[in-house]
């Protein structure tokens, strides 16, 4: 938690946020040209901020982008913010982290429009199960959606809320548990017409943590949104591994 205090108290350093807030997914190139600073410089605020996990980077090819990851903001959120929204500092926090994940431009299939990482004290298997399950992905997943599928290459599978309404669906392209599950992705509230993007969930053992890594491909035209249900789902499913209770957010918000 020190680290993300430290990351956030410099204005360099909020000022390169606020660069991939408005377009996500930058070269380090881009960044400098943009900023105003030295490679030296860009690279080295770079390294504060990945340190608190701020950002993420990605190698694609020759290039390697970086993406804001809200997961850390969602902990200081749930922690200490959310009870002082009447506050007016707080509510300015809020107003950040809410426009942190909100713009983003389209890229090649390669290059993920979304990037969010964590650290879960769990097993990666733990983590496989609470993905892949109905009973474990209801006690977490926004609406109390369950998660059915084989988790076969070439089947289906849906997110079913307790009334059985389907809010999210897709194919699943490849699972290699406990590693890596990847999948189209439908949402259901877009209506029936709703364009497929691609979900890509990457999970690391370090010790007794778990990395987990969602990348989002594709993301259409109006369904920006999603990035903002990730954190939720995916701060949700933290506090459940690790204190065995899930994240409450408001009825209604959507992934």
């Amino acid at each position: 938690m020190d680290a993300i205090f430290k990351a956030l108290s410099d204005d360099t350093r909020r000022a390169l946020l606020d660069q991939l807030r408005r377009r996500d997914g930058q070269t380090l190139k881009e960044l400098e040209a943009t900023s105003g600073l030295s490679r030296f410089g860009v690279m080295k605020h770079l390294g504060v901020l990945e340190a608190a996990n701020l950002i993420v980077s990605r190698k694609v090819g020759r290039f390697r982008y970086h993406y804001l990851n809200a997961a850390p903001l969602q902990v200081v959120v749930d922690r200490w913010i959310e009870p002082l929204t009447l506050k007016i500092h707080a509510r300015a926090i809020l107003d950040l982290k809410a426009d942190l994940e909100r713009q983003s431009s389209m890229h090649a299939r390669e290059k993920p429009d979304f990037v969010l990482e964590t650290f879960i004290r769990a097993k990666p298997a733990t983590v496989w199960e609470a993905l892949t399950t109905a009973e474990m992905s209801k006690r977490y997943y926004i609406a109390g959606a369950a998660i059915h599928s084989t988790f076969e290459a070439g089947g289906g599978y849906q997110y079913l809320t307790p009334d059985g309404h389907p809010i999210l669906s897709g194919k699943i392209i490849a699972a290699e548990p406990p590693t890596r599950l990847e999948m189209t992705f439908v949402p259901g509230w877009m209506g029936p017409n709703a364009n497929a993007s691609r979900v890509i969930y990457e999970l690391t053992a370090i010790g007794d943590l778990t990395k987990l890594t969602i990348l989002h491909h594709d993301i259409p035209p109006g369904q920006e949104g999603v990035k903002d249900g990730w954190a939720k789902i995916v701060a949700s499913l933290k506090s459940l591994l690790e204190t065995g209770k899930p994240l409450a957010f408001p009825s209604g918000a959507q992934s």
